[in-house]
């Protein structure tokens, strides 16, 4: 099939570099309080876990932003919500830059990150329900890689240059308020986007709240929604420990120009190169078992890591490494969830199975941050490691099961 339309009456979908840049602001946000915050909070003397600690408190919106969702399917339209969170998001990171960047200003930095994090949940929410719409079944996974390229691309923009921004400009500000002006000027990439004509427009909302939910039951009561939703809370492919790479740098003696290149700019490159590759490979074989071989590799990475020197090149090699294959598996948890959920409500069915898979990323988080404080930077990659492996065995087990029963029946 040769035409991207399914159907020759629909509009032209947009190309998948529109959805690259739509999602940036939700990566750029992420990265800027991952690897800047992080480095610059460490180097100040605050401690790993407590920099885990405002790491997780960040994911928790991402985590709980499936209750909100609806109001994104059921009210105004996905546009002007996408404009909303990135305006918000875009003020909240400019406000950090009123801080001093110390152990003294964690409470009112959290209250900002976190509010930042509610807003472009909108936004992402928003800019997924626009690709689940604007894309043909046929390139499910390749628009899954190219939002997952602009989600982990913007981390590395935004962990990247906020980082060195924060090291070499002579005001304090001049980062955040760039990264703000960044994330706002997405907004233009709507022009090129077909927004959908969605029924919800036109009827009164509690009618609309209803079918919505409808909707959503009927996606998660087949086998593909159940199993997606499975997915969500297993510890596998989550890329934790890169939420920490900046905090644990000094155990491989990489300086913070090194940081801000190798888990900034340059991750963010290897990573949206792992996310294209990684829809590529999706549309190509069987989604749920790419995913898993992702998560293995994952954790091979992991254990490797660990037992290398730690010395600043094998940072460079390994978290380079691991950087590429987190894009492969967000570009296959992404394909995997857009076969899953089809359309109708897709911006919040999408945001359900979504906001869960923080569920994993926020406690792999947490637990890596207590496992290097008990067991050093090795210790906290090996158990990272085996909590991948396990979520390997649990899923494998899963499916299996699923694939002795009907192919599709629904379960409810």
């Amino acid at each position: 099939m040769n035409r991207l339309l399914e159907n020759p009456t629909d509009p032209k979908p947009a190309h998948p570099l529109i959805f690259l840049i739509l999602v940036l602001p939700f990566g750029v946000v992420s990265g800027y309080v991952t690897v800047a915050l992080g480095y610059l909070l460490t180097k100040d003397g605050v401690s790993v876990q407590a920099v885990a600690a405002l790491v997780g408190a960040s994911l928790l919106p991402q985590v709980f932003k499936f209750l909100w969702a609806p109001l994104v399917d059921a009210t105004l339209s996905l546009k002007k919500w996408y404009i909303i969170g990135a305006v918000i998001s875009a003020v909240c990171i400019a406000l950090t830059g009123l801080l001093p960047i110390k152990e003294s200003s964690l409470p009112l930095l959290t209250a900002i990150v976190v509010t930042a994090n509610i807003a472009v949940s909108f936004l992402g929410t928003a800019s997924n329900g626009l690709a689940a719409h604007d894309t043909p079944h046929h390139r499910k996974g390749i628009v899954g890689g190219f939002l997952q390229a602009g989600n982990l691309g913007g981390s590395g923009v935004g962990g990247g240059a906020g980082l060195w921004l924060a090291q070499h400009a002579a005001i304090t500000w001049v980062s955040p308020v760039t990264l703000a002006i960044a994330c706002a000027a997405c907004c233009l990439a709507l022009f090129w986007v077909n927004e959908p004509a969605s029924t919800v427009q036109a009827e009164k909302v509690s009618a609309t709240l209803k079918n919505l939910f409808t909707d959503i039951w009927d996606t998660l009561k087949t086998r593909m929604g159940i199993l997606a939703m499975i997915l969500c809370f297993l510890p596998l492919g989550t890329g934790a420990a890169s939420n920490l790479w900046s905090a644990v740098a000094g155990d491989w003696h990489a300086d913070a120009d090194t940081v801000a290149f190798v888990t900034g700019v340059m991750s963010g490159l290897i990573t949206a190169a792992g996310c294209l590759f990684g829809g590529w490979v999706c549309d190509r074989m069987n989604r749920q078992i790419a995913y898993t071989a992702f998560g293995v590799l994952m954790a091979i990475c992991a254990v490797a890591m660990a037992v290398a020197p730690h010395t600043r090149l094998m940072y460079i090699i390994w978290t380079s490494l691991y950087a590429f294959i987190l894009g492969l598996s967000y570009a296959g948890f992404t394909a995997f969830v857009f076969e899953a959920i089809g359309k109708g409500a897709a911006a919040t069915k999408f945001t359900v199975y979504a906001s869960l898979s923080n569920a994993p990323i926020y406690y792999m988080t947490i637990i890596d941050g207590m496992a290097y404080d008990n067991y050093g930077p090795s210790g906290m990659l090996i158990v990272e490691a085996v909590f991948g492996v396990l979520g390997v065995i649990l899923f494998l087990g899963l499916l299996w099961f699923a694939n002795r029963k009907q192919p599709e029946a629904s379960l409810g």
